[in-house]
């Protein structure tokens, strides 16, 4: 038995801008005993000197580099790496609440089937203000399903799981940049303890962490995450055909619609979430049923945007 109670794991790349803020977080703590892995994945910046900096300073934090591996490879090895019962995930530009270990330790504690805890998220901008906006995923009573229509979590700095989990079904798929931390819950919910009883996720009805709103707005981003979706998909087939192929048409649409919606807020060229939202009302009508409200007003939004463009440019033509 490990005489550390919770291992975090931050992979770095390029995070010279924020990973101070981070880190500094991650100190802040009100629950002390962890130890921090810090994983520079290759940066080009001052990433790997600001972590060593730290980790003079502290003798919780770790340090390592390796060559640039992707995300999921190095989050795979930290988990390999760690001394933890439980194991926290943070990204190197995002901000914890001081109470986050300990609310979710407690959680945990209270709730023997419960692999992987979670809570609240409220977003920021990316020169770090808080925006106000905060995640409303359900947080109790999942069902796989659940994790195929949408990420409960929004971001792997949020969740924490016990390391047992992780030696029973494995870590993250490491050739997925996209969904990787959705494949890996849906294959979670997908799976029971080694007693046979169903492994659980659930979440805290509280904000515990800051999450930085991503810089990068092109259209080929959005294609990127649809493509890690459908990989998502192909990976769910192997460990529940069946699941899959009942909520495939619906799950599908409203991972469209979602990207149509991102691509309006990103104000991103108006074919773009056109392209998204036809092909969300194509793969199930039944988006309608599911949430009227989001679905019709993302049309609208989507479809005026476009009607906007396209007599603007017809009248420069004309002019």
């Amino acid at each position: 038995m490990s005489d550390i109670a919770v291992s975090v794991i931050l992979p770095a790349y390029n995070a010279a801008n924020f990973i101070s803020q981070t880190i500094e977080s991650v100190l802040k703590q009100t629950f002390t005993d962890f130890e921090l892995l810090i994983i520079d994945d290759g940066s080009t910046d001052n990433t790997l000197e600001i972590a060593n900096e730290y980790a003079l300073s502290d003798r919780r934090i770790k340090v390592l580099s390796q060559v640039n591996q992707g995300v999921s490879a190095t989050r795979n090895h930290g988990v390999r790496l760690a001394k933890g019962n439980l194991i926290a995930f943070l990204d190197a530009d995002d901000i914890w609440f001081t109470d986050k270990l300990a609310a979710h330790i407690e959680h945990l504690a209270d709730n023997p089937n419960l692999a992987v805890s979670f809570a609240r998220v409220e977003f920021m901008s990316l020169e770090g203000n808080p925006t106000g906006q905060v995640s409303t995923s359900r947080l109790i009573n999942l069902r796989p399903e659940d994790f195929l229509y949408e990420n409960p979590t929004t971001t792997m700095s949020n969740p924490i799981a016990r390391a047992e989990v992780f030696k029973q079904i494995g870590g993250f798929a490491e050739d997925m940049s996209y969904s990787e931390d959705l494949e890996w819950l849906f294959r979670v919910m997908c799976h029971n303890r080694k007693d046979k009883s169903p492994w659980q996720i659930e979440g805290i009805d509280r904000i515990l962490l800051y999450y930085r709103a991503s810089p990068s707005g092109l259209s080929a981003s959005l294609y990127r995450m649809e493509a890690g979706w459908d990989l998502l998909i192909d990976r769910a087939k192997e460990y529940a055909p069946t699941l899959v192929k009942q909520h495939y048409s619906l799950a599908r649409a409203i991972h469209l619609r979602y990207l149509a919606r991102r691509a309006f807020r990103l104000d991103l060229p108006p074919k773009v979430g056109l392209d998204f939202i036809n092909r969300a009302i194509a793969s199930d009508w039944q988006i309608f049923l599911r949430e009227p409200h989001r679905t019709l007003l993302t049309l609208l939004a989507t479809y005026g945007r476009y009607l906007l463009s396209f007599f603007k440019g017809k009248k420069r033509s004309q002019g």
